[in-house]
Parts: C-alpha cells; sequence; structure tokens
C-alpha cells in the first residue's frame, strides 16, 4: 500500500472485484451495520461511510465509494475527504481570498501606474500569508484525520479481503 499519510488532496483508489455491484453493495452495508464506530448513507451506486457522530471531530474524513459493473466484475472508485463543510469552507475561503488578491492588484496597479502612492498594494503578502496560513492549517487537519482515514481504509480492505493501493 502506498504511504497513507503523505500530503494529498484528496486520495482515492480504484480497486475491481469480482462481485456483481449489488452483491458488493450489500456486503457493505450489512458490515457497516455490525461496525458502530462508522455510519453510512446509501444511494444505488454510492455509499459514504463516515464516523459516527461521537467519534467525528471537525477535521474527520469520510470515504465516498461508487460502483461501476462492467463484464460482472464491479470497479470500485474510492475518494477520501473531509466532510462536506470543512471541503466548502476552505473552497470559498480561497476563492474570497484569490478575488480580494485580484481587486487589490487591478486597483493597486491602476493608481501606481498613475504614478500615485499605492499602499494598497501592501495587502498582496499579507493575503499571501493567510493563505499559507489556511494552507497549513489544512495539512495539520490532514495529519490529525490520518488514524480515521487509515480506519476507513482498513475497514473497506477487511470487507474487500484485498489490499487497495491510494494514488
Amino acid at each position: 500500500m502506498s504511504d497513507m499519510s503523505s500530503f494529498r488532496i484528496r486520495p482515492r483508489f480504484k480497486h475491481q472485484i469480482p462481485l456483481k455491484k449489488e452483491a458488493l453493495e450489500k456486503r457493505i452495508i450489512e458490515q457497516l451495520k455490525e461496525h458502530k464506530q462508522f455510519s453510512s448513507h446509501y444511494l444505488p451506486g454510492h455509499i459514504y461511510i463516515k464516523f459516527n457522530t461521537a467519534l467525528q471531530h471537525f477535521w474527520s474524513p469520510q470515504l465516498h465509494l461508487s460502483f461501476d459493473e462492467e463484464e460482472g466484475k464491479t470497479i470500485v472508485r474510492g475518494l477520501y475527504g473531509p466532510n462536506p463543510t470543512v471541503w466548502a469552507i476552505f473552497f470559498f475561503s480561497y476563492l474570497i481570498l484569490g478575488l480580494v488578491a485580484c481587486f487589490v492588484s487591478i486597483w493597486g496597479f491602476s493608481v501606481w501606474s498613475l504614478g500615485k502612492g499605492a499602499e494598497i498594494l501592501w495587502a498582496l503578502p499579507v493575503i499571501g500569508i493567510i493563505a499559507l496560513i489556511m494552507y497549513v492549517a489544512s495539512q495539520f487537519g490532514q495529519k490529525m484525520a490520518a488514524q480515521q482515514m487509515f480506519d476507513i481504509h482498513h475497514f473497506y480492505e477487511n470487507i474487500t479481503k484485498d489490499k487497495v493501493e491510494i494514488s
């Protein structure tokens, strides 16, 4: 298995299993009922696995499994990620920082090109530092969630009785 503790954005895997899609989905759902540390959400062709509320923290990961059937075998695609709320917070924060940086750049360089003082350009390094702090925080959160990600991954491997490499 590859090193899951390395820093990646949304680690994933693709796994082929010699079972029909419905049989594999049923097996996973039955195992989830027996393991009280996990909760799940099922939609046909998709299963979301996450930790129960009592075990969750802000950075807790979840695993999204999607199933496609090809020639009597099932292709499982797994995608690890944070709670969608966490993902949205970081996405929109980076979006806002980018838009503010764009506005500051346009305004500041326009004023500067007119030969006036462009003190607003000092906001660009501040924006960069904020973005760097957010990046470090996300990496810290990913490290905090590493053990839970291992737990979910090992749970999946135990169900399929196969080693699955994460990329």
